[in-house]
């Protein structure tokens, strides 16, 4: 069986397929969409398809932002509903019944790793939201080469963007030997001639299925 959280976003995706309204992928909080199209695995729709671009473009350099920015999902919202809604619920009547608004990376920055104090407006903490957590952003930088000594020169500059157990997004030194091997970083047994630029990022969706994708630059 399914975990509700995955059958709640097949549900509210399905309904995102079948909305009339021509241009709905662009008419709802898309990092509550991402948030739950993450969750979910991706379904395929239109809406978890623009989530997903806007996930992977807002890595692409420059500036490399938080791929998912949850304090831009206003999970908290109260709705005139008979019943107190959980906070899953709540993030589906966000992202497909609530009024327009849209998020969207910034196009244009300065050639600098973005971080983040904010943080989601509910409490995350719990084993539900580990999805989340689980989000990790490379920026790979290595370059190695031999010299005439048959000394090996290495450049690693290698740094990992990760979130907070409330949603907050840090960097912090890395290497690349501790990045992860579904990256295209040539791995030489010895100090083989490398040069290597790239941002990878890596997630689990709620039911702890492996998923990546790398830009190269």
């Amino acid at each position: 069986m399914k975990h509700p959280l995955t059958s709640l976003a097949a549900a509210g995706l399905a309904l995102a397929m079948v909305t009339p309204e021509p241009a709905f992928a662009q008419s709802y909080q898309v990092d509550c969409a991402i948030l739950l199209c993450l969750a979910g695995g991706w379904p395929a729709s239109a809406p978890c398809a623009h989530a997903r671009a806007v996930f992977i473009r807002r890595i692409t350099p420059w500036p490399v932002e938080p791929p998912l920015q949850i304090w831009r999902c206003p999970m908290g919202a109260s709705f005139n509903v008979p019943a107190p809604l959980s906070p899953m619920e709540r993030l589906y009547d966000i992202t497909f019944r609530a009024a327009p608004e849209i998020s969207v990376p910034n196009a244009t920055g300065p050639f600098v790793l973005a971080q983040a104090d904010e943080r989601a407006d509910i409490d995350i903490s719990g084993s539900a939201f580990d999805f989340v957590r689980s989000i990790r952003v490379y920026h790979v930088q290595f370059s190695q080469h031999q010299d005439r000594d048959g000394d090996c020169i290495r450049y690693d500059s290698t740094r990992l963007g990760s979130y907070g157990v409330q949603g907050d997004y840090h960097w912090q030194r890395s290497s690349a030997a501790a990045v992860p091997p579904a990256s295209l970083l040539p791995r030489p047994a010895h100090c083989g001639s490398v040069s290597y630029r790239s941002v990878f990022v890596d997630w689990r969706d709620h039911e702890g299925n492996y998923g990546f994708e790398e830009v190269r630059y």
